[in-house]
């Protein structure tokens, strides 16, 4: 990561999007690094200023925002450059597109201000973000299997997970937070957190999200697994 300050890209092909964006973000002191116009933009701008997080609009001319995520994913050798995909058309082969690409969130361009800043922390901090209406469908088109996902990755065997992992991960692709966690397995949240950077270590996953999609693709979890309190508005 590039210091404490957290760092942004902005890749929209309209400028009043970009602007309103980089305001909202320079308000909360998270700093723009570049802007870009199109896919191609956002991928010669994040080599060039190695962001904490870029924002990618996915509909743009030339390249579009998915290609630039797998581009930038790809060549992200660290692991540390998170995407967080901004539209305006709430369809589900975006997202899952988004989350083939690498993508850690997925949010709708009329998020608040507020949501949209954290957002962008929660995503730095090593977390996945999608607005919880597209979370909902996604986890339920899923779990009735409509519609399978690309595999998020080549490592898709649980065997190398212990006991207590494989219950950590089935909990978190309920939607649990850590604080949830911890509270129903009786651990401390460090301990909670500590498992699941070993289960996205393990696993090879870049974050949560990842996990998630693994867990119903591999049938830890299915239909009806959901926890009480899973997928909240907040």
């Amino acid at each position: 990561m590039n210091g404490d300050r957290l760092r942004a890209v902005i890749a929209d092909d309209q400028a009043l999007v970009r602007t309103g964006f980089g305001m909202i973000l320079s308000a909360d002191g998270i700093e723009v690094t570049a802007e870009a116009a199109d896919g191609a933009e956002a991928v010669a701008a994040v080599r060039r200023t190695r962001p904490d997080v870029v924002l990618m609009d996915i509909r743009m001319p030339g390249m579009d925002g998915i290609e630039a995520t797998r581009r930038i994913l790809a060549e992200d050798t660290a692991g540390e450059i998170r995407v967080i995909i901004l539209t305006t058309y709430d369809l589900d082969h975006y997202v899952y597109a988004a989350l083939t690409a690498g993508a850690s969130g997925f949010l709708l361009k009329d998020v608040t201000p507020e949501h949209l800043v954290a957002a962008v922390r929660l995503v730095r901090s090593g977390d996945a973000l999608l607005a919880p209406t597209i979370t909902r469908r996604l986890i339920e088109r899923f779990a009735q299997r409509e519609e399978a996902l690309p595999s998020s990755g080549p490592h898709r065997d649980l065997s190398g997970l212990t006991p207590r992992e494989l219950e950590v991960l089935r909990l978190l692709a309920t939607g649990l937070s850590n604080a949830e966690l911890a509270e129903r397995l009786f651990l401390s949240p460090t301990t909670v957190k500590t498992h699941i950077g070993r289960i996205l270590s393990k696993l090879e996953l870049r974050d949560r999200v990842h996990a998630v999609v693994l867990a119903y693709e591999s049938g830890l979890i299915t239909p009806g697994g959901t926890a009480e309190g899973a997928f909240r508005d907040a």
